[in-house]
């Protein structure tokens, strides 16, 4: 998951009385606004089934793609003409195995 700026997610588990052995399905929302978070856990906690509301930030420590090494490597095939197309899998195999 990529985010800019503030983004947390506010996960709650919305289930009455789960039966023993059943998990309680989670619903995930992204509110990028900061202000907003606690008035969306307040409301989520007023719906009729929620068992429990937890806020939780977004990291902001996402790498980005196109400082690593896989990322260079890649674009190092591209400039040198080491990609292949293929119309079909078995295209794809006769390229790879000649």
């Amino acid at each position: 998951m990529f985010s800019f700026g503030f983004s947390f997610i506010l996960q709650y588990l919305c289930s009455v009385e789960p039966k023993k052995g059943k998990n309680m399905a989670t619903i995930v929302l992204q509110v990028p606004d900061e202000n907003l978070v606690t008035k969306v856990k307040q409301a989520c906690k007023m719906l009729m089934g929620v068992a429990s509301v937890k806020v939780q930030k977004t990291p902001s420590n996402v790498e980005d793609i196109t400082k690593t090494a896989h990322y260079k490597a890649a674009m190092d095939d591209v400039k040198n003409g080491r990609v292949y197309h293929a119309n079909s899998v078995d295209e794809m195999f006769n390229q790879i195995l000649d």
